[in-house]
């Protein structure tokens, strides 16, 4: 194969790459029934004028399977870590005892469930449209090295075979993290 395909295909499973991780990412931040750190990620608390993630001002630790416990390296950010979760669109309510901050977990709803689990598989979609938006833009620039001669009609058919290969590959990548945060989020 010509190098320019050989670019063309391993930029593009990078690019394939990234979408999934990006994916598994989001997925991260869903809440479920089960207290993690990443549920935090997302949240960004008001200290000395900076906007800061919570993990980057104290310690995350999860000693019950329903609780996180922020154990702020500096006392007096608890007041703006508290205002910070409380003005998240997690819904939960941190209690403080002036040392640490605790976030209980309540268990999920089944209709609450449910509403996550097409939440998370309308996010799977909106990935795997993107794998597919990459297969084309990949196909395309092989179509313009086949117009300009750089490669042959053969070589163009077995590059797009091989960006095919890629494309289920990647999207089966996606189904199965789909499948296990379905899968986390339905249990109790």
């Amino acid at each position: 194969m010509a190098e320019q395909v050989v670019k063309s295909i391993t930029g593009g499973e990078k690019r394939m790459k990234g979408a999934v991780e990006h994916l598994e990412r989001e997925f991260s931040g869903v809440r479920t029934g089960r207290a993690t750190p990443a549920l935090l990620d997302t949240i960004k608390v008001e200290y000395y004028n900076t906007q800061m993630p919570i993990n980057q001002l104290a310690t995350l630790s999860i000693p019950e399977p329903r609780l996180i416990v922020i154990a702020p390296w500096d006392q007096g950010s608890i007041q703006a870590i508290e205002r910070a979760i409380m003005t998240s669109d997690l819904g939960l309510t941190p209690h403080s005892d002036g040392k640490v901050v605790r976030l209980s977990i309540p268990a999920l709803t089944e209709e609450r469930r449910k509403d996550l689990a097409k939440m998370v598989s309308k996010m799977a979609e909106e990935g795997k449209v993107k794998i597919r938006g990459i297969r084309r833009d990949i196909n395309d620039e092989l179509e313009k090295l086949e117009k300009s001669s750089a490669i042959s009609e053969d070589e163009l058919e077995t590059a797009k075979k091989r960006v095919q290969h890629l494309t289920e590959q990647y999207i089966t990548h996606v189904d199965h993290a789909l499948e296990r945060k379905v899968q986390e989020i339905m249990e109790e």
